[in-house]
């Protein structure tokens, strides 16, 4: 294709927010300075032409293209720092949960069995959660995040009790997400309905055989007498499921987000 047939598309629309920016008229003709950016190895058309191989999908419309997949896995953007590069480990037990997780990364789907992080307070479960997500999403996989609770209350709002055709929309994306994280499993009070939309998410998955990583506070062994374990919090049940569907993953440490309090003042020129 020639650079004069080539069709030009508008890559990234960037608004002008000078001070001195003026409205023009919206059937105005563009002037010579608002032509749209064009890639300059594909001139907009998608396809790079690479000398002595042939033409190839242009990097530009990949870069593209993972954003949007990123956008879908509904990462909270208290996370969007999250990456295998800027986690800390600490002990031994965050470096064991560490390569774990860049092990699923990166060799997924050879690996067809989940994750269950499961640790006190602080200690990068999460973290490590969504590194995951965005390796996997890096590689062209389509992955999800939900908190759990965050997910029931979605479901509980939307619930139509003549149809339920909203919960069943609501539940849709989470039963066919190719890799899902379902973060803070347990920490919703565990009523007959909590645990019934629980059994059928981790039922269905497990049915399918779809991969699926956990996050928890809660424990296997009471750390006290009054203290909850995950059995108590999700049942025998799906504990049980759990084991078959997901490596175990125990960490330990201090809660890392009391650090935030004892930040290395900038020092004045």
């Amino acid at each position: 294709m020639s650079q004069e047939k080539a069709k030009i598309h508008s890559l990234f629309a960037v608004p002008n927010k000078a001070d001195d920016a003026y409205e023009k008229d919206f059937y105005a003709a563009p002037e010579p300075d608002d032509e749209p950016e064009v890639c300059p190895k594909c001139y907009g058309s998608g396809m790079e032409v690479v000398p002595g191989k042939g033409a190839r999908r242009c990097e530009c419309r990949k870069q593209k293209s993972h954003t949007n997949l990123l956008d879908k896995t509904r990462i909270p953007k208290r996370y969007a720092d999250c990456h295998f590069h800027s986690y800390r480990v600490m002990n031994p037990s965050q470096e064991r949960a560490f390569k774990y997780a860049s092990k699923l990364a990166m060799e997924y789907p050879a690996i067809d069995r989940g994750l269950l992080f499961m640790g006190t307070v602080g200690v990068g479960k999460t973290h490590l959660a969504v590194s995951i997500l965005k390796g996997l999403t890096e590689r062209g996989f389509t992955c999800l995040f939900y908190e759990f609770g965050a997910l029931l209350k979605e479901i509980q709002d939307s619930y139509n009790s003549n149809t339920q055709t909203s919960e069943l929309k609501v539940l849709a994306p989470i039963l066919d997400a190719e890799v899902l994280v379902l973060d803070e499993i347990g920490a919703s009070k565990p009523t007959e309905w909590v645990r019934d939309t629980m059994a059928h998410i981790i039922n269905t998955r497990y049915n399918d055989r779809k991969l699926t990583i956990f996050t928890t506070n809660y424990p296997d062994e009471r750390r006290a007498e009054r203290d909850e374990t995950l059995e108590d919090r999700i049942g025998v049940r799906l504990r049980s499921r759990l084991y078959e569907m997901c490596r175990t993953v125990p960490m330990v440490g201090d809660d890392f987000r009391r650090t935030f309090d004892h930040v290395t003042p900038i020092k004045k020129r």
